[in-house]
């Protein structure tokens, strides 16, 4: 039997049985009050991609103080940090998602809604001692996007451990 005919018909198989032991594919939902439907629990990424929206087991994290700060960007820059610009003050190496603060222990988890929505970022990093507690600096890939970046007066939101 060719080769690529093989292929076709285990392909039309898995799709058949795909659809047919997955209803997370098919359109129908039900709605009670003790139940929630796939549509609710589940949305699309990039049109065909399923992606949980909330899990019980792992519930949005909570608010435990909101603050104003002033809100600056860096990157890793030998005139901008110290002799290892790519390893954090917390020893981790710099990422996505990585910001820097003074007031807040290492791990501390923060959200800034008006400029990033619900994304996460973790205190890894420290300031210079002038810059207070009050001040975060968000870590960039590029010395132009930190530059770019500015300097916005915003509040956070410290979320819990």
């Amino acid at each position: 039997m060719n080769k690529n005919l093989l292929l076709l018909i285990i392909l039309i198989i898995g799709s058949a049985v795909l659809f047919d032991f997955f209803p997370i594919l098919e359109s129908k939902t039900q709605n009670t009050e003790t139940e929630f439907s796939v549509e609710e629990r589940l949305f699309f990424v990039q049109e065909n991609t399923l992606s949980a929206n909330s899990n019980p087991q792992n519930p949005e994290p909570e608010v435990v103080q909101k603050i104003r700060v002033i809100v600056t960007a860096y990157s890793s820059t030998v005139w901008q940090t110290d002799n290892d610009p790519f390893i954090t003050a917390a020893g981790t190496w710099v990422k996505d998602g990585i910001v820097a603060n003074n007031k807040y222990p290492f791990g501390t988890k923060i959200r800034m809604p008006e400029i990033y929505g619900d994304k996460i970022f973790v205190v890894e990093d420290r300031m210079h001692w002038r810059k207070g507690n009050y001040h975060i600096d968000v870590w960039c890939a590029s010395y132009e996007e930190a530059k770019n970046f500015g300097a916005k007066r915003t509040f956070i939101e410290i979320l819990e451990s």
